[in-house]
């Protein structure tokens, strides 16, 4: 879960950005059949099985719009949940919980999806020492939801953003000249509490990459037979993390390879949304 100055600070904001981008001034069809408060209930109902993520961003849409809904939850983000399962009962004015339906699926339905995507991913990597990683391939002003669903799926986060972490990409070496020379400018200039990465696109670079002492590797879009070679290269000098279009179908060729890491932008960008829907939405007496 999100810690309360996290909440506030980051992900309130941006839930209020995605409803304001929903109501511009008002909801016309809500206020067309419910000119007056009521209070009513709605059902979360799980429409295919799959890892749940997101209920807290759930919740917190409709509190955003009313302090006064209340959440019974019947699950838990990390829980595997299977179609027909209700997980929550949502209950305050009917007018609030029409006007969040939307933004608030969106977020569970996303989240979710990518937790369930990661999970799958995760479990072909079991018993290995390779740790699974995401990338800064994110929907804009969604990554800190996303990336908190590849945890909750059994991934791990990569550097945040640009300020985590040195990672020398081709045009950065390309920009400093080498490999070694970029190697050398940003033991320079970084903090030395930063690893430096480098990624590499053949063995030469990697040769040069151990040389210049880069603490972790990226081997990138390299074939089997190159990564297994390059390992021999390190040799244990550097951590190793391999990239480059790894996705759930093809990820199981790389676990004999004995690399620490496996970074997959696919577990952002392609994971695909778990169908949840709020259904039997009626009036309640208070």
């Amino acid at each position: 879960m999100f810690d309360k100055v996290t909440l506030k600070l980051n992900v309130d904001p941006l839930i209020l950005g995605a409803l304001k981008e929903d109501i511009t001034s008002e909801d016309v069809s809500t206020n067309s059949v419910m000119p007056e408060p009521k209070l009513g209930e709605v059902e979360l109902i799980c429409k295919q099985d799959g890892i749940i993520c997101g209920l807290q961003v759930f919740a917190r849409t409709f509190e955003l719009l009313d302090e006064d809904v209340e959440i019974t939850f019947f699950a838990k983000d990390g829980d595997e949940v299977k179609k027909g399962q209700k997980m929550a009962v949502v209950r305050g004015d009917i007018r609030v919980l029409l006007c969040g339906e939307r933004t608030a699926l969106n977020y569970l339905q996303r989240m979710s999806g990518i937790a369930t995507y990661t999970n799958g991913v995760a479990k072909l990597l079991a018993g290995t020492k390779t740790k699974l990683l995401d990338t800064r391939k994110t929907s804009p002003n969604n990554r800190i939801f996303e990336k908190y669903a590849v945890r909750i799926g059994g991934g791990n986060n990569h550097r945040y953003n640009l300020t985590d972490g040195v990672l020398l990409k081709d045009n950065h070496i390309g920009a400093a000249g080498g490999v070694k020379q970029a190697v050398t400018m940003a033991k320079e200039y970084a903090p030395f509490v930063r690893k430096i990465e480098v990624e590499v696109e053949n063995l030469s670079m990697v040769r040069e990459a151990v040389e210049a002492g880069a603490d972790i590797i990226m081997l990138d879009n390299m074939s089997h037979e190159d990564m297994r070679e390059a390992m021999n290269i390190i040799g244990g000098k550097a951590l190793v993390e391999v990239s480059g279009n790894v996705t759930k179908e093809n990820i199981a060729k790389i676990t004999d390879l004995g690399v620490d890491f496996v970074s997959s932008g696919a577990l952002t960008h392609s994971a695909p949304i778990m169908d949840i829907s709020l259904k039997n939405l009626h009036p309640v007496q208070e």
